[in-house]
């Protein structure tokens, strides 16, 4: 029993230092807005360049948001989600934000309704990449040397209207060069299946550069029609 004593005294003894010493696990943080997620990558083909781009990772009260953007040379050629909120509002909100970036080759866009909150990240992302984008060191010499280039070689051109079920739909094409640059609806049906897939198709069509396009769910007989006058426009252009 006497030599009990002195072993437990040892061991408690040898304890102390393991409890004095053992680390923090306080690793708490918080943080609203993050710096891009990656480095802007370039890749090359055919004489043209292309940069990837993610933009910020922001953090709204639907979820985070976070986009990535493809520039060829300055423009903005397509726009990717990384990171956004499951909510069905945002499903509907994204196709409409990216056909409106297509278009105005900016962050400066309309928010679209009943998705304010992630229009609202959305753009804050877009601005993100937008700045963090090298500077082209080709564009400043070729749009001096040449300012009448490329609007010589835009060139409008409107769609046959076709009558459906639902109403007339006519589109309205702007190509630069061989290009699908933008798409504009001349005549379209008043109803909400059209007008929710409208940015849709667009936004297809801007992708695929063609009119192999998928119809949308639920507007069947209008994205007939639309890929029937785009197919016109492109048959027509000079």
């Amino acid at each position: 029993m006497k030599r009990a004593i002195p072993v437990l005294v040892l061991t408690v003894a040898g304890l102390i230092p393991v409890w004095r010493y053992a680390p923090s696990t306080d690793t708490s943080s918080t943080t609203e807005v993050s710096e891009p997620a990656s480095t802007p990558s370039t890749s090359s083909s055919g004489g043209t360049s292309n940069q990837v781009v993610a933009g910020s990772t922001i953090k709204t009260e639907k979820g985070p948001v976070q986009v990535e953007v493809t520039f060829d040379g300055d423009k903005i050629s397509s726009v990717r989600m990384l990171q956004q909120p499951n909510h069905p509002q945002t499903k509907a909100a994204v196709p409409k934000l990216i056909a409106e970036t297509l278009t105005a080759q900016s962050a400066d866009i309309d928010a679209v309704s009943g998705a304010t909150i992630t229009s609202e990240g959305y753009v804050e992302s877009l601005q993100a990449a937008i700045d963090a984008k090298p500077a082209s060191s080709s564009s400043s010499s070729s749009s001096s040397s040449s300012p009448s280039a490329s609007a010589a070689a835009s060139q409008v051109v409107a769609g046959s209207a076709v009558g459906t079920e639902k109403g007339t739909v006519q589109v309205e094409v702007t190509f630069e060069g061989d290009k699908i640059d933008a798409v504009r609806m001349l005549q379209q049906p008043n109803h909400p299946q059209t007008k929710a897939a409208v940015p849709k198709l667009i936004a297809e069509t801007l992708e695929a550069q063609s009119s192999d396009i998928d119809a949308v769910s639920g507007a069947t007989i209008t994205s007939d029609g639309y890929v029937e006058s785009l197919q016109a426009a492109i048959d027509a252009k000079g």
